[in-house]
């Protein structure tokens, strides 16, 4: 790795703000471009320098960028006193309304993995009812009825969780989503039912690989087989499931084409791939080199890679400026995909609340089940019928996209203020993501209540 002072020589890109990795105080930042890559570097009065990569590899830099104009909550619960992200709540400061409200409904969970946001498993204190209730109006207040994702811990060890979906889908949520490592799903087929007939849409599935030997190193146990049996229960009742890979350099990054070829050949149950390369914060407190680190743009170059072109560089776009790609396809009779053409990012800037509307419209109909027993097989109507096109889109269609989560390394401020999934706190705040789960180098949070 390069000094700072051989960086500042760089072109830079431009000026930000971020937080010193030690004492979370808000310092300057600049973004540095050298050659094919994009550092971060800041400087702390007291604590020194800091550099840290966040973008290698093509598409350029420069190229991936969607304007938008910013658009304050419709509700905000607090003031601004100390400046991002220190009020967040959401406060008038946020550029961005909520696309999808994460509600962590438990912080007990089955496993023990090595990688976890939420350093689940160390309290067993939960919400009641009665508090999710209060939580979801918070949320309706604050943004409306926007997507809604229960998590933890691990939310299905909680009996009433089907509860919890009918109690959000009667106040007006119409997407509720489960985060899940799918065990007991896997071992539960009567759960599924129930979650099912409470109105769950989707499960938004942990999935590491396709080989043992990855869940192994980073859950601690062989889970493949539990997995595709998750799958198989979730495909019975036509709920739609999303792969959710947490992508760690030399682990399981070898693996990213297998991963996909594998949620084909689960398709259209399987209704897409959202990849997340790994993130410092949480139970992962080691300060990162540039080889800890895989980018989205690393990514992008591997699906074509590793899916022997299948899947091309050009057609996985920005979604939320920097933060995340995306890419929407049919597949085709033959098995290849084609690309669903997009042009709306090519347009200008856009206002945040559209934008974000329209990510919670995408997900919504993407990643929800597509109920295949009621309509006739592709293979039986005309390749040029109406009807043929609206079930194309409706079971046919695949999503493949991934989100760059930031931790106190590369904590980018105005990155931060364009976060579009929140965090409700116990206390009813919705919270960025990325400032919720904010760890410092000793494993400080800013949010989450110290354990």
């Amino acid at each position: 790795m390069e000094t700072r002072d051989e960086c500042l020589i760089s072109t830079t890109e431009s000026f930000t703000e971020s937080l010193c990795p030690e004492c979370l105080q808000r310092i300057p930042a600049q973004r540095v471009v050298q050659e094919d890559a994009v550092y971060m570097v800041k400087h702390c009065p007291e604590h020194g320098d800091y550099q840290t990569l966040l973008w290698r590899g093509s598409p350029q830099w420069e190229s991936w960028l969607r304007p938008t104009i910013p658009t304050p909550p419709i509700e905000c619960f607090t003031q601004v006193e100390r400046g991002c992200p220190f009020d967040c709540g959401l406060c008038r400061e946020h550029y961005k309304t909520t696309c999808t409200a994460l509600l962590e409904i438990t912080q007990r969970c089955n496993l023990n993995c090595r990688v976890c946001f939420a350093n689940a498993g160390t309290e067993l204190d939960e919400p009641s009812l009665a508090v999710i209730e209060g939580w979801y109006k918070k949320v309706l207040a604050a943004s409306g009825p926007v997507n809604i994702q229960l998590s933890g811990g691990e939310p299905t060890l909680r009996d009433d969780l089907p509860e919890i979906v009918e109690l959000g889908r009667g106040l007006g949520f119409n997407f509720i989503q489960l985060n899940t490592n799918g065990l007991r799903l896997a071992e539960d087929p009567v759960l599924v039912s129930r979650l099912k007939k409470a109105g769950l849409s989707s499960v938004f599935l942990q999935f590491d690989g396709t080989e043992d030997s990855i869940y192994q190193t980073i859950r601690g146990r062989k889970l493949l087989g539990l997995k595709a049996k998750a799958i198989e229960n979730c495909a019975q009742q036509e709920m739609g499931v999303v792969l959710v890979p947490t992508l760690i350099p030399g682990i399981n990054t070898h693996n990213i084409g297998g991963i996909l070829k594998f949620a084909l050949e689960k398709h259209p149950a399987v209704r897409g791939v959202h990849f997340q390369p790994v993130s410092y914060f949480g139970r992962i407190l080691k300060e990162p080199l540039d080889s800890d680190r895989i980018t989205l743009p690393e990514v992008i170059q591997a699906i074509e890679e590793q899916t022997d072109g299948l899947i091309k560089v050009g057609n996985l776009k920005p979604h939320n400026g920097r933060c995340s790609f995306s890419g929407n396809f049919i597949r085709q009779r033959d098995g290849s995909l084609k690309p669903i053409v997009n042009n709306s990012c090519c347009n200008g800037p856009e206002r945040a609340d559209e934008l974000a509307r329209k990510t919670r419209t995408f997900v919504a109909r993407q990643w929800s089940g597509a109920e295949t027993l009621k309509i006739q097989p592709l293979s039986t109507q005309p390749s040029n019928s109406w009807d043929n096109l609206i079930q194309q889109l409706k079971i046919y269609a695949f999503s493949i996209s991934g989100m760059a989560f930031q931790d106190v390394w590369n904590l980018d401020i105005e990155r931060l203020k364009n976060c579009c999934i929140h965090v409700v706190s116990p206390e009813g705040k919705l919270i960025p993501f990325c400032a919720y789960n904010l760890t410092d180098k000793f494993g400080h949070s800013i949010y989450r209540r110290e354990r």
